[in-house]
C-alpha cells in the first residue's frame, strides 16, 4: 500500500472555497487502475501564521501505480486548473509519500 499526501496551507477567509473545489472537481480517480481511496483531510489553523492546513490523502495498491497514474492523460486533465481558483495558499503545496511497513 502507497499513501499520497499533498499539504496545503489556506489562508484564513478561503477555507470554503477550498473545501468547495474539491467537492465540486471531476474526477476520474475511481476508474484509475491502483487507486483504493481519496480523503480530504482539514487540520489545525495556525492563527499566528493566518492558514488552515489542509491534506489531499490517496490510498493506492503500490507506489508503481500512484506514479503510473501522475504520467497519466487523466492526471493531466484533474491538474490543468491547477492555480487557477480564487483561493489563496501560504506557498506552493507539499507532497509527501508513503510506502505501508506494518498494517491491521
Amino acid at each position: 500500500m502507497y499513501v499520497a499526501m499533498n499539504r496545503f496551507r489556506v489562508k484564513h477567509g478561503f477555507e470554503d472555497a477550498f473545501e468547495g473545489m474539491w467537492r465540486n472537481r471531476e474526477s476520474s480517480l475511481k476508474e484509475t487502475t491502483g487507486f483504493r481511496e481519496f480523503h480530504l483531510l482539514r487540520g489545525a489553523s495556525n492563527d499566528e501564521e493566518g492558514f488552515t492546513l489542509f491534506a489531499s490523502h490517496t490510498i493506492w495498491e503500490s507506489e508503481s501505480a500512484f506514479y503510473d497514474w501522475t504520467r497519466s492523460e487523466n492526471f493531466r486533465k484533474a491538474h490543468a486548473s491547477a492555480g487557477q481558483s480564487e483561493v489563496e495558499y501560504m506557498g506552493p503545496p507539499v507532497f509527501e509519500g508513503f510506502n505501508a511497513v506494518v498494517g491491521a
